[in-house]
């Protein structure tokens, strides 16, 4: 059955065995918090990689003593920099020292550049936020919001195939994916509208797999049956969308933050098609989301990564 909300989620990746995680550039408050969190609801074992000095001042000044009943063993791995930092977190995962990789307080290009020079593997990268909204009455996936830029089609096919197999992982089992443009009806001088269509035919084709693909449905009769229903939009996708593509980075990161600081939602944050569950959350994500992001990159590990190890 999927997973209704993040506190489901949380349950159940409790009772597993503990990921290790380096968590790159750890010395910021969000950061250890979130990594502290984690650590106590049992869900990974963070190792803090950054200026250890500041490191232990920031865990001291939030009352977390690095080693103790709070937040016992934390392991600290003092770099001079964010970017030092970032090469070392790759070389743990190389080595087999950590099974995911956290991004902390450094820019998202700086955390990035190893992890795409030495991480990838046959499948193309891609970032996928899941959201949990009061609102919605599922968990709902959108993706590409902050890696591929202006992806063209088959760009697009990829990041599909990788938000389906997340959704798979969330237990959705068919998977409703509605590809996002401006209108419902294919117009050639909006190009994403004729990705758009290509994306629902590759799926009817059997190029994508795992799920509905309709396309192109503008946000509103996405989301929202009533919107999709007055428009006259019959499709099993329209208004019940369990995944949303968007035309390119812009639109999709503008989409997810509206939906956090105005709508509420909670955003987990994980990049899929690399070696390892990569947990990309903004520097100014609270704790409860790099939470959450810890829980599905442990998910994404015993689902998918452990059983091809």
């Amino acid at each position: 059955m999927p997973f209704a909300n993040f506190d489901a989620l949380l349950a159940s990746v409790a009772p597993l065995e503990d990921i290790p995680v380096a968590v790159v550039d750890a010395a910021e408050e969000h950061v250890l918090r979130g990594a502290c969190e984690a650590k106590q609801q049992s869900i990974i074992e963070p190792i803090l990689i950054g200026d250890e000095k500041r490191i232990r001042q920031l865990l001291g000044e939030m009352g977390i003593p690095a080693s103790g009943a709070s937040c016992p063993n934390f392991q600290i791995i003092d770099v001079p920099d964010s970017v030092a930092a970032a090469e070392k977190g790759v070389e743990m995962v190389l080595s087999g020292a950590v099974k995911a990789i956290m991004k902390g307080h450094l820019h998202s290009d700086a955390f990035l550049h190893p992890i795409l020079a030495q991480l990838r593997t046959e499948r193309r990268l891609s970032h996928i936020f899941v959201a949990d909204l009061q609102t919605y009455p599922k968990l709902l996936l959108i993706s590409d919001a902050a890696i591929n830029i202006s992806p063209d089609l088959l760009a697009k096919a990829a990041i599909l195939q990788n938000a389906i197999d997340l959704a798979h992982i969330l237990d959705v089992a068919e998977p409703k994916a509605a590809i996002l443009s401006a209108v419902e009806v294919i117009n050639p001088a909006i190009p994403s509208t004729v990705d758009a269509a290509c994306l629902s035919k590759m799926a009817e084709r059997g190029q994508i797999q795992g799920a509905l693909v309709d396309g192109p449905l503008a946000f509103d009769n996405a989301i929202s049956r009533e919107s999709a229903e007055i428009k006259g939009i019959h499709s099993a996708v329209a208004g019940d969308a369990d995944i949303l593509i968007v035309p390119d980075l812009v639109s999709g990161n503008i989409l997810a933050k509206d939906l956090e600081y105005l709508a509420g939602a909670t955003l987990a944050g994980i990049v899929m098609g690399a070696k390892v569950p990569v947990i990309l959350t903004s520097r100014a994500d609270p704790a409860r989301a790099r939470l959450v992001s810890a829980a599905l990159a442990a998910l994404v590990h015993y689902r998918i990564l452990e059983t091809r190890e």
